[in-house]
C-alpha cells in the first residue's frame, strides 16, 4: 500500500525535535492531505464523533454537501410552481368586460397561490379557453375563460351549467385552479374564442424564476503561545512505509481554539443576518458604521432564510402526545403543499426530540415502517453513526436527532432558557436534492436544499485555512511567540426554503 501525500501536507519528520514549519502537524487537515489521515486513521473517527455528529455543518460535511465558489456573491433561480392557481374576488356578475352578456362573470386576480410578495397580478398566467376551478364560501364553481387580455388583471368566466357566479368581493377569498382548457371544432388555438388576433388571444407562459443571493462572510482567529512557554508544544514519533522517520510537533492548546473557530462556523451558518438597509452600490446591506469597502454586510443563515421564506410551526410540544401527533400530521399537511418532499432531516432539541419519542411511543410503531435511509445510503449503521433515528408517517421518511447546539447552556440552549417564548426547538431540512438555474454557469443544476459554499480558487483554498507565524518554529517576524492563524469565508444556500420548517 502507498501513502500518497495532498498537497497541502506540511509534516515532513524531523531528525531531531526541532519546532520548524515544515513538520507542524494541522490536526483537521482534509481526507488524504494530513497528518492524522495517513498515520493514524482512527484518530479520525474521535474528530468526527465531537465535530460531525449531531451538527448541521458536520452533517454536511459528511455528505460533501460543500462546493466551491469564486464569486463575491453566489446567484441562483429557483422555479416557481408548475400548475397555475390564484387568489382573488368575484366582483362583477353582469357581464364584466362584456357588458350585456350575462352568461360571464368578472372575477379579479389579486395574488398567487403562496401570497408571494411582489406578485404582479396583471402578470397571471390564465388564458382564452382555460377552464378553470373558481372556489369561495358560496360552493365551487367549473367554468370556462371567456376573456383574458394580456397586462390585465381581471377575467371574464362562464360557468358550466348556471347563468353565473354569486357576487363574492371578499379580498382573497376566491380561489382560482387552471385545470385544463376546451376549444371548439375549427377554432384556433391562439385566437380562442373570443378573440381575434393572436395578439389578443392566447398566449405561450413563461417559466416562472425567482432570484436569490447570498454573500460570504470572512471569519478569522487566531491563537499565540510565546517564545518562553514553547513547552506546551507535543512531539510525535513516526515512521513512513517509505522509510523516513522521525519528530512531528503539534500545540496541545491549539485543538481548543480550532474547536471553537468550527464551532463558531456553525453558529454563523444557522444564526447569521443580512443588514437592513441597503447603503451600498452594488445593492450590498452595509452594517451601520461600517466603512465602506469593509465588508460587514452579513450573510442569511439557515434561521433568517426559513424565517423568511419557509414554514413556522410551535406543535409537537411534548404537551400531550395525541395532540403532538395531530400537529406533525399538520406539518406533513403543509409540506403535501409545498412540494412533497419524501425525506428529511429532524435537529431538535432534547424537549422536542423526547416529545416526538413519545409520541411515536403512542402509535407503538417506532422505527417500522420501512425506513429507507435512503440519504444515508440506505445504511441504517451509517445513519446510526451519525446519531440519526428513523420513523416513517405517511409517505415522508424522517430521521431524528438531538442537536446539541440547541441543548447547550453555552450555546443556542443558554439563549432558549433565557427567552422560552421565542426559543428554537428544532428544524426540518428536506433530504437530497433540487434543480435550480445556476445564472453562473448558465445551466440548471441539482444540488442539496442545503449546502455550504466557499471561496476558493487555484491560488488560494478559504474553506478552512490555517497558518503559522512568529519566530517559534515557522520564523517569519522578530515577533517571540507562534502565531497560528484560522480562516474562512464561506455562506449558507437555503434552496428551496419553502420545503423547510423551523419550530420554536
Amino acid at each position: 500500500m502507498a501513502i500518497t501525500n495532498g498537497p497541502n501536507l506540511n509534516s515532513v519528520p524531523a531528525p531531531q525535535q526541532q519546532a520548524l514549519s515544515t513538520n507542524y502537524l494541522d490536526l483537521a487537515s482534509t481526507a488524504n492531505e494530513g497528518w492524522a489521515q495517513q498515520y493514524v486513521p482512527d484518530l479520525m473517527e474521535r474528530e468526527a464523533e465531537v465535530f460531525g455528529p449531531r451538527t448541521i455543518s458536520g452533517f454536511l460535511s459528511q455528505v460533501g454537501a460543500e462546493e466551491a465558489m469564486t464569486a463575491d456573491q453566489v446567484v441562483w433561480s429557483e422555479q416557481g410552481r408548475l400548475h397555475l392557481s390564484y387568489t382573488g374576488n368575484v366582483n362583477d356578475t353582469t357581464g364584466g368586460a362584456n357588458p350585456g352578456t350575462a352568461a360571464t362573470t368578472q372575477i379579479t386576480i389579486q395574488n398567487d397561490i403562496d401570497g408571494t410578495a411582489g406578485f404582479t397580478a396583471t402578470n397571471h398566467g390564465i388564458r382564452v379557453n382555460d377552464t378553470v376551478i373558481v372556489s369561495n364560501s358560496d360552493g365551487i364553481f367549473k367554468c370556462l375563460v371567456v376573456t383574458a387580455a394580456a397586462g390585465a388583471a381581471t377575467i371574464d368566466v362562464a360557468p358550466y351549467g348556471q347563468a353565473n357566479l354569486p357576487t363574492n368581493a371578499t379580498a382573497n377569498g376566491t380561489t382560482i385552479l387552471v385545470y385544463g382548457s376546451e376549444f371548439g371544432k375549427g377554432v384556433s388555438y391562439m385566437t380562442g374564442g373570443a378573440a381575434t388576433t393572436e395578439e389578443t388571444g392566447r398566449r405561450a407562459n413563461e417559466p416562472d424564476f425567482r432570484s436569490f443571493t447570498n454573500k460570504p462572510i470572512i471569519m478569522k482567529d487566531y491563537y499565540e503561545v510565546s517564545g518562553s512557554d514553547a513547552s506546551r508544544i507535543g512531539w510525535v514519533e513516526v515512521s513512513t512505509e517509505m522509510g523516513a522517520s522521525g519528530y512531528l510537533w503539534y500545540l496541545k492548546a491549539e485543538a481548543d481554539t480550532r474547536a471553537r473557530f468550527a464551532d463558531y462556523i456553525e453558529m454563523a451558518m444557522l444564526e447569521s443576518e443580512l443588514n437592513a438597509a441597503a447603503s451600498l452600490a452594488d445593492g450590498s446591506n452595509l452594517i451601520a458604521g461600517s466603512a465602506a469597502g469593509a465588508g460587514n454586510v452579513g450573510t442569511e443563515g439557515l434561521f433568517a432564510a426559513i424565517t423568511d421564506r419557509g414554514n413556522i410551526t410551535t406543535g409537537v410540544n411534548g404537551i400531550n402526545a395525541a395532540t403532538d401527533l395531530a400537529e406533525f400530521d399538520a406539518i406533513l399537511a403543509e409540506f403535501d403543499r409545498q412540494g412533497a418532499i419524501e425525506e428529511y432531516m429532524l435537529f431538535v432539541n432534547r424537549s422536542t426530540s423526547l416529545a416526538i419519542d413519545d409520541m411515536l411511543a403512542s402509535m407503538n410503531s417506532y422505527g417500522a415502517g420501512g425506513t429507507s435511509y435512503g440519504v444515508f445510503q440506505n445504511s441504517e449503521d451509517m445513519a446510526l453513526n451519525l446519531g440519526f433515528s428513523g420513523f416513517r408517517r405517511g409517505s415522508y421518511d424522517f430521521y431524528k436527532s438531538d442537536f446539541r447546539y440547541l441543548n447547550d447552556l453555552a450555546t443556542r440552549g443558554g439563549i432558549n432558557a433565557a427567552n422560552a417564548a421565542n426559543a428554537i426547538r428544532g428544524v426540518l431540512i428536506p433530504a437530497g436534492t433540487s434543480s435550480v438555474y445556476d445564472q453562473t454557469v448558465g445551466a440548471s443544476m441539482r444540488r442539496p436544499f442545503l449546502h455550504v459554499r466557499f471561496r476558493a480558487s487555484q491560488t488560494d483554498d478559504r474553506r478552512m485555512k490555517s497558518w503559522v507565524t512568529g519566530s517559534v518554529g515557522a520564523a517569519t517576524s522578530a515577533l517571540d511567540a507562534m502565531q497560528l492563524h484560522f480562516l474562512t469565508e464561506r455562506c449558507l444556500i437555503t434552496q428551496g426554503a419553502n420545503n423547510f420548517m423551523l419550530m420554536k
